[in-house]
This record gives structure tokens, C-alpha cells and sequence, in this order.
């Protein structure tokens, strides 16, 4: 079930705050996974976390409306025995 539109987008005022206070190529570090992506943040890139680890999010204009956590996969591809020999 999506977000209603008179709600609005979910946004932290504190990821707001860092994007003022840092670089354009310089990443924020973050773990709000449920963040919307405003046109704000296009051009920024965004180290979210992903359970055990930060992995970089360049956003781009093509993502807006999307959530932060859609571009940082939390599991890893299973790999079988016979994967590991061919390697």
C-alpha cells in the first residue's frame, strides 16, 4: 500500500541537514533505508546501510519518488558449491 499523496513523502530533517552541511562529491552516510528521494537530493551520493555494511547510492533524477533502501540490496545472490569450483 503506497504512501497517500496529501501525507506526503517521508523525509528526515536530519538527512536534509547533513546534504546542507556537505560537499556535492563527498557521501552521506545513513541508516534511514525508508527516506523518499526528493529532487533535492539528485546529484548527492548516499552511503546507506544495508544490515552489515554502507553501500554507495548515487542518485540520480530517475529515482525520485523511490525510497532509499530500494537501491541498497540487504542479500547477497546464493552461491552454489559448483559456482565456487568454475571461479
Amino acid at each position: 500500500m503506497s504512501r497517500s499523496r496529501r501525507k506526503g513523502p517521508v523525509v528526515r530533517k536530519r538527512l536534509l541537514k547533513k546534504m546542507e552541511n556537505t560537499k556535492q562529491g563527498t557521501s552521506i552516510i545513513t541508516y534511514d533505508r525508508d527516506c523518499h528521494i526528493i529532487p533535492k537530493m539528485v546529484g548527492h551520493t548516499f552511503a546507506v546501510h544495508c544490515g552489515n555494511k554502507f553501500v554507495p547510492v548515487y542518485v540520480s533524477i530517475e529515482m525520485v519518488g523511490f525510497r532509499l533502501g530500494e537501491f541498497a540490496e540487504t542479500r547477497k545472490p546464493p552461491v552454489h558449491s559448483g559456482d565456487r569450483k568454475s571461479r
